[in-house]
């Protein structure tokens, strides 16, 4: 059998420690090709560019067996360019990360962590988005390298259903001490509170800055941010299809006729 082929990829940039420990952890059980941002791209979501010219250039940054690209674009055009152009073929896996900060609850939809590992599972590709829960640049990251490549592996042998992938958050390191273990999660009910903080420069002109506070409402035991609190590995399946599928019935019920005169063609 031929040596898996796994795309990485990420946010915050090709030469951030994350993605370097993302590597470390898989480039033994496949070849790896990493296609990621050539500067951070924290919080695109999953925005595309459409509007100036990509670019995507080879770069050596450290010894490994990878073969390494860095893109001028978001995390998504990563992907886009790396399935349609760069890789020989399609890829059997593709690992984004691992991001500096959380990307539970809430956060799936702003991340470009995560828009990366649903470009993926758009593609029909198996694809994961891990995060640990420390924005540190400096951050511990060797725990979480063993539980990427057990999960990562997980995957490659029993696949993901077409349209979905995970989002998998990993609690930050205390005082060297290990996981408690994983749980499959439901994405917790929780809110960021927007903050707007408004500053004048020095020419009198108004400016903004985005603030805010995360504030989980919800009190299940079965959600990943019940998980992080308890020291475990949290994994939440994210469908890429956002249909209301519950509430069809109830708006197919809505009555949308115009009573009105429909005048005549002269």
């Amino acid at each position: 059998m031929k040596r898996p082929l796994i795309l990485v990829c990420n946010d915050d940039g090709i030469t951030a420690p994350g993605i370097r420990n993302l590597i470390q952890a898989v480039r033994d059980i496949g070849d790896v090709v990493v296609v990621a941002p050539d500067k951070p791209q924290s919080g695109m979501g999953h925005a595309i560019t459409i509007n100036s010219t990509l670019r995507c250039d080879p770069i050596k940054i450290d010894d490994g067996p990878q073969t390494e690209y860095a893109c001028s674009g978001t995390p998504v055009d990563c992907v886009k360019l790396a399935v349609s152009y760069i890789l020989p073929r399609k890829p059997d896996l593709i690992v984004s990360g691992i991001n500096h900060g959380s990307n539970s609850s809430i956060n799936v939809i702003y991340s470009g962590t995560m828009s990366a590992a649903v470009e993926g599972a758009l593609e029909n590709i198996p694809s994961i988005g891990f995060s640990l829960l420390d924005y540190a640049w400096e951050a511990d990251f060797s725990k979480a390298r063993r539980w990427v490549r057990v999960i990562s592996k997980m995957v490659l042998k029993h696949g993901l259903p077409k349209g979905i992938c995970l989002n998998v958050n990993i609690p930050k390191v205390i005082n060297g001490e290990d996981y408690r273990g994983v749980r499959i999660c439901r994405q917790a009910d929780a809110v960021w509170e927007e903050e707007i903080d408004v500053r004048t420069d020095p020419r009198g002109r108004k400016y903004y800055w985005l603030s805010g506070q995360f504030v989980n409402h919800d009190t299940g035991t079965d959600t990943d941010e019940y998980a992080l609190k308890n020291y475990f590995i949290s994994i939440v399946p994210i469908n890429v299809d956002f249909t209301a599928y519950e509430q069809l019935k109830t708006m197919s019920k809505w009555n949308f006729e115009i009573n009105k005169t429909i005048p005549r063609e002269v």
